[in-house]
């Protein structure tokens, strides 16, 4: 059934076929887990911000580690980390046109045949993730629900956790691109 095809299309070899199939099965792979990256960090961060909501009130605190870790309840309206509150609107407009320009660059590479490291598409997703589980709040509630507090650090929540490493990652993954473009000079 090969030869018959390969007949039939003559320029188009079996190696080429089965590279097609491959680069095919890889993206699938790469968009299931881009996706499956997206929908876990909004569900764990949907989860826990109804618990957390459920169980404390704005302001009360639960030691989960005395002096180190405890989980109190935030409604913030500033963004990340509580910085610049009270802005409204903004807050709304910002996640958005982060989230319409994560999901052009994922497009984007895709569409013009750049490999992207599975460390990447993590990486953007866990962002991708971390922006829409905010962005929910803002638009249901008018403020982000953080309640993950180390007493060092401004609380924060899933979302946030998301957002950071995601940067973290594609940060990393920069590196080496920048390191090799300096050889090349």
């Amino acid at each position: 059934m090969l030869s018959f095809l390969n007949a039939a299309h003559p320029e188009i070899s079996i190696q080429t076929m089965f590279k097609k199939m491959k680069v095919s099965v890889r993206s699938q792979i790469d968009i299931f887990l881009s996706l499956s990256s997206v929908f876990v960090v909004v569900l764990l961060d949907r989860i826990t911000k109804i618990f957390f909501s459920e169980i404390l009130s704005p302001g009360e605190t639960l030691p989960v580690i005395h002096r180190f870790v405890h989980m109190t309840l935030v409604h913030n309206t500033g963004i990340a980390f509580g910085l610049f509150k009270d802005k409204g609107l903004v807050f709304i407009v910002i996640p958005i046109i982060a989230i319409v320009l994560l999901v052009y660059n994922i497009y984007y590479y895709k569409n013009n045949d750049e490999k992207l490291s599975r460390f990447y598409i993590v990486g953007f997703s866990l962002i991708l993730g971390g922006a829409i589980g905010n962005l929910i709040d803002r638009i249901c509630f008018g403020y982000v629900i953080d309640f993950i507090d180390l007493r060092v650090w401004p609380v924060f929540n899933i979302a946030d956790s998301a957002i950071t490493v995601g940067a973290i990652i594609v940060a990393l993954q920069c590196i080496p691109l920048t390191q090799k473009e300096k050889r090349s000079f």
